[in-house]
């Protein structure tokens, strides 16, 4: 019901391009740049200015945003009301899930939601668990499974459970022996950290940093942004690796990597975060519950299922 160049406006402000906005919206770039004309016509001034680094807002373009922002979102909110008058969960939820997450929760948590709400339509965005934080404090997206705790005073968020970290290597690698690894203990070894950004990135950096040791003087010798691909690298004997143990359970299953606990322990929060001031639909509630209960369920169910090396 909203006006849609308010809608086109959006997406070619929040992206910065005419034609980005144009595959975005699933139209022509010269529809895109029909709507912005007729609003500018209609506003009588200027809103958006292209240059070699994409397109910019104007002063009135900046103030068209705000509004826009209002408008579309009181009208989203409308729409939900209406559809919640009926007993049945419906609409689309936007989800943004760090990749491990991703990987190792979010199937079961979609499964589950979706035998309750079959008409319930996820759309989950992926990355690291800082992108996901920034997507979700710009209210691109409705909540975001991540593993930081966030300190961005525009979000709300849960402790939903937590996962220990551990040391991964192959079982021919000379730490495979051993019941625990301190930081003095790893810093001979090379090293495949992940990718700046990632909550375990961080939290490696942290526990380093904990001993007195810089994480720069570690024998990095990969960064990598696919859990997938640190594995691979891992299981070649290339180096060691430090990822959830969540992740790590079918290949520690199947002998083909050796995980080993750190010393002190370190775990990895998993953490429901949300836009604070904005409406939240009871979708979002459902499901933000939902995650939360289950997430916090698998957490003490695989805590008390001590990860023991080759089984």
């Amino acid at each position: 019901m909203a006006d849609r160049r308010l809608q086109v406006f959006r997406a070619v402000a929040r992206h910065g391009s005419f034609t980005r906005a144009a595959e975005h919206l699933h139209m022509t770039q010269p529809a895109v740049t029909f709507q912005i004309k007729q609003l500018e016509d209609q506003l009588n001034t200027m809103l958006v200015e292209r240059g070699h680094a994409g397109v910019t807002l104007t002063p009135a373009g900046e103030i068209v945003m705000a509004y826009a922002e209002r408008i579309l979102e009181l009208n989203d909110e409308m729409g939900t009301r209406i559809s919640e008058l009926t007993d049945d969960l419906t609409g689309t939820l936007n989800i943004g899930t760090s990749t491990t997450i991703a990987a190792y929760w979010l199937p079961h948590l979609l499964e589950g939601f979706k035998r309750a709400n079959p008409r319930v339509v996820p759309r989950v965005m992926v990355g690291n668990s800082a992108y996901i934080e920034g997507r979700v404090a710009r209210r691109e997206l409705d909540l975001g499974l991540i593993e930081i705790v966030t300190e961005d005073p525009s979000l709300e968020r849960r402790s939903a459970g937590q996962d220990e970290l551990m040391v991964v290597c192959s079982p021919r690698h000379p730490l495979a022996g051993h019941e625990r690894l301190s930081a003095e203990e790893l810093v001979a070894h090379d090293f495949i950290t992940r990718e700046p950004g990632n909550a375990i990135r961080e939290l490696a950096d942290d526990f380093f940093e904990a001993a007195g040791i810089p994480p720069a003087s570690l024998r990095v010798c990969g960064e990598i942004g696919s859990l997938a691909a640190v594995k691979h690298l891992v299981r070649a004997g290339c180096g060691f690796g430090i990822a959830s143990r969540a992740a790590l359970r079918r290949d520690v299953g199947e002998g083909a990597l050796v995980a080993i606990p750190l010393e002190p322990t370190l775990y990895t929060p998993l953490e429901v975060i949300f836009p604070r001031d904005r409406f939240r639909s009871r979708l979002i509630t459902t499901f933000a519950d939902y995650a939360s209960a289950e997430i916090a369920r698998l957490s003490r169910e695989r805590a008390a299922k001590e990860l023991v090396r080759g089984t």
